[in-house]
């Protein structure tokens, strides 16, 4: 199996490009602030010199170097008297050399000059006094660079700001989603490499959960459900499997059991048994009887075998008349451990099933629980229904399986008994599911209880329970 390549972290993929937006919009903020508060500082400019010009236009008193100081003061522009004629300067607000340049700058129609390090708009206006004379207007002007880094600044301020909380917050948050989904990765890369069953933990899970944490219990959910999938196969394999096994062994089997029957049968006709002596106390017949057992496991181990569809129609029967011939099978055995064996069924229950499977599948556990008993122990079987179930009891007052076979009880070729096969409550599952219903176990006060549930399908009136002991 191919390892996937591993591609662009989650954190790069969100953080960065989140980032490069964010500082992207700021140069854009910054570019367009800068931009805006230039052209308001030379608007400004603009707006203050006409100003001046319009005040020094219909201005009537003569110019004089206080007069020029005063405007100095009141409109933080500088003021220089040229001679447009001569190209000189007379009387200014700016020093000597400062004034020559700034009439160099009118001569040659610059509308801009640089004095004492400054950028100044120059500006040239008739004044209407006494003696009309031309004034050069020199209006400072902001530097651009001071005014774009004064309407920046706030927005860098604050980008910065911005910034220091967004970077660790998102790479922060995106660790932890990155962490989840790494999880999940891994878990999903267990669960393709055949490890079933596991479920993994969110921890960074939110409440309510998020899609990460529906996304855990989803996989979780797949994996339970992969492993209950693979549970059923592997046990459907195996029932399989063993039911061709125990097809193949019953088969030899019951041609074995009939000839023996067979002979029984011709030496019981030609050997009449002694005075005195019934038919029922013949040692032959109790001969017979146990060979009834056998063909009744028999017949269970070939209903293992039977592929589904093929097994005998059913048909209405009553549990009394069934729980009888289990009895009446298992009595020469009851007999030899030294166990009582009870019957507590009512007379009237019934239901729609497969006689000869039942039959089996109660000889089953009646003689597990025979073995289970032991000499003076007891094994009970119940019948009785709820609504439309019918259930079929065996108990037994042995100590109960293993606490290590608790799990696995049910499966073929499990058992606590040395000489054990562990066929006998595979049998009895595989009947009881083949009928719609289930087998279980439990202990209850010092008992060991085995319950088949079926479903009824028919059901008649109960009588008062009869207890035949056998």
């Amino acid at each position: 199996m191919t390892t996937p390549p591993h591609g662009t972290s989650l954190t790069r993929r969100l953080v960065i490009p989140v980032i490069g937006l964010v500082l992207a919009a700021v140069l854009a903020n910054v570019g367009f602030a800068a931009w805006l508060a230039a052209r308001r500082s030379l608007a400004a400019a603009s707006v203050a010199q006409e100003r001046v010009a319009a005040a020094l236009s219909s201005s009537r008193m003569a110019l004089s170097a206080q007069v020029l100081d005063a405007l100095r003061q009141l409109t933080g522009s500088h003021f220089v008297v040229w001679d447009v004629a001569s190209g000189t300067v007379g009387i200014a607000t700016l020093p000597p050399a400062a004034a020559a340049a700034a009439g160099s700058a009118a001569a040659a129609g610059d509308d801009g000059v640089v004095v004492e390090g400054r950028h100044h708009r120059l500006g040239t206006v008739r004044s209407q006094g006494p003696r009309p004379e031309s004034v050069l207007v020199l209006t400072p002007v902001r530097g651009i660079m001071a005014t774009a880094f004064d309407a920046a600044w706030p927005v860098l301020a604050v980008a910065v700001a911005t910034l220091a909380v967004l970077v660790p917050l998102g790479l922060r948050t995106t660790g932890t989603l990155a962490a989840r989904i790494g999880a999940v990765e891994r878990h999903v890369g267990r669960i393709t490499h055949g490890e079933f069953g596991q479920s993994l933990t969110d921890t960074g899970s939110p409440q309510p959960v998020d899609e990460i944490g529906r996304l855990v219990a989803g996989v979780n959910r797949m994996s339970a459900t992969l492993e209950s999938l693979r549970g059923s196969l592997v046990a459907g394999e195996r029932q399989r499997l063993l039911g061709q096994l125990a097809a193949g062994f019953a088969h030899e089997l019951r041609n074995a059991i009939t000839g023996a029957r067979l002979a029984i049968d011709l030496h019981r006709r030609r050997c009449h048994p002694p005075a005195g002596r019934s038919a029922e106390d013949d040692g032959l017949a109790v001969a017979v009887r146990q060979l009834g057992i056998v063909e009744e496991e028999v017949r269970g181990l070939l209903a293992l075998g039977k592929p589904a569809g093929t097994a005998a129609s059913a048909a209405p029967l009553a549990i009394a008349e069934v729980c009888a011939e289990v009895r009446d099978l298992t009595a020469p055995r009851c007999a030899h451990v030294g166990v009582r064996l009870e019957c507590d069924v009512p007379a009237g229950l019934a239901l729609v099933g497969r006689r000869e499977a039942l039959r089996s599948a109660l000889v089953n556990l009646a003689l597990n629980g025979i073995d289970a008993a032991g000499p003076g122990g007891t094994v009970r079987m119940v019948a009785d229904s709820c609504g439309d179930r019918v259930r079929l009891v065996v108990e037994d007052s042995g100590p109960g399986p293993a606490p290590e076979l608790a799990d696995t009880l049910h499966e073929p070729f499990v058992t606590g008994k040395p000489e054990g096969i562990g066929l006998g409550l595979a049998v009895a599952k595989a009947v009881a599911e083949e009928h719609g219903g289930e087998l279980s176990w439990s202990r209850f006060d010092g008992l060991t209880r085995f319950a088949i549930s079926l479903p009824a399908r028919t059901l008649s009136a109960t009588t008062p329970r009869a207890d035949t002991p056998a």
